[in-house]
């Protein structure tokens, strides 16, 4: 039925709140379905900023823990290495011990023991993390340490020998925040593990044992112990500042990522209740519109 002059502006104008209404109700399905204010960042006008500065803020602190937690990995590699050439020592100990007692037996013991032992060092001190070589510096495509040489010889038991050492000096560091960086790792060269090389050296390559060779080699071992427990705790105070910075990360990181969401997220209940009023009031728009369109003077005097 065709509308009337005399209603037409009615008509029109509740015609156009409906389909505003019912745009409204577009924009917050949309909201309902994916959680968010809108898909779009220049939707959010003033707050866009602040919403890519929050992101970008996330995505370094996920880029620090990633590192950290590379790195902590490593130095817990590390530690569990120095474990075992904590275990190596204290094997040649009570080798050289037994063999104090003066008989050949012992000293024959002593002597094939550190021969193992010096391979198991060179095994330990070649350790590899994914892919690469952890007591090398900055070496780690090659292996630290060779003892083709070295292992020829009984050397001197007073007097350093780091030939077996392939690598360089440079210690491993890792930035955990945009102003702290924790350097970690020890190298193959480091002093405490020289000492155990020395000694396993001069031990795996006599053909005798003195009752003074066996002093001085246990001397040697007994600092290396020393050395090697001082090693371990520096490689646990890496890892202590390599976790707490990690945590500190995870906690900003949750922070920004939290009042990121308080600006682009909605809430879904209440976006909801919205669209059942707007659901409610657009069908009894809708039911206005057709009822104000069905007016006309004969039907009025009917």
């Amino acid at each position: 039925m065709a509308m009337r002059i005399a209603t037409f502006a009615n008509s029109d104008q509740m015609i156009t709140n409906a389909l505003r209404t019912q745009a409204t109700m577009a924009t917050l399905q949309v909201q309902e379905a994916s959680g968010l204010k809108s898909e779009y960042l220049a939707d959010f006008g003033a707050d866009t900023q602040h919403i890519v500065n929050l992101q970008v803020s996330v995505t370094r602190a996920q880029s620090y823990i990633d590192a950290a937690t590379l790195a902590d990995s490593k130095v817990q590699v590390m530690y569990s290495a120095v474990g075992q050439v904590s275990d190596i020592v204290s094997q040649l100990r009570t080798a050289l011990s037994a063999a104090s007692s003066g008989t050949s037996t012992g000293t024959t013991s002593a002597i094939s023991s550190a021969q193992q032992l010096l391979e198991q060092m060179a095994g330990i001190l070649n350790t590899q993390y994914d892919g690469q070589y952890v007591f090398g510096g900055a070496w780690t495509l090659t292996a630290a340490v060779d003892t083709s040489s070295f292992a020829t010889g009984t050397g001197s038991l007073s007097t350093v020998d780091t030939s077996y050492y392939q690598g360089d000096s440079e210690l491993a560091s890792v930035r955990v925040s945009d102003g702290q960086s924790v350097t970690y790792g020890v190298t193959a060269d480091n002093s405490a593990f020289e000492k155990v090389m020395r000694v396993l050296k001069f031990v795996a390559n006599s053909s005798s044992l003195s009752a003074s060779d066996l002093s001085s080699a246990l001397d040697l071992a007994d600092q290396a112990v020393d050395d090697v427990a001082t090693v371990q705790s520096n490689l646990s105070d890496s890892a202590s500042r390599i976790e707490s910075a990690k945590s500190q990360q995870t906690d900003f990181k949750s922070y920004a990522e939290s009042l990121a969401t308080d600006l682009t997220s909605v809430d879904v209940a209440a976006v909801t209740a919205q669209l059942s009023t707007y659901q409610a009031q657009l069908t009894a728009s809708y039911s206005a519109i057709s009822k104000i369109q069905s007016l006309n003077l004969a039907s009025y005097l009917k």
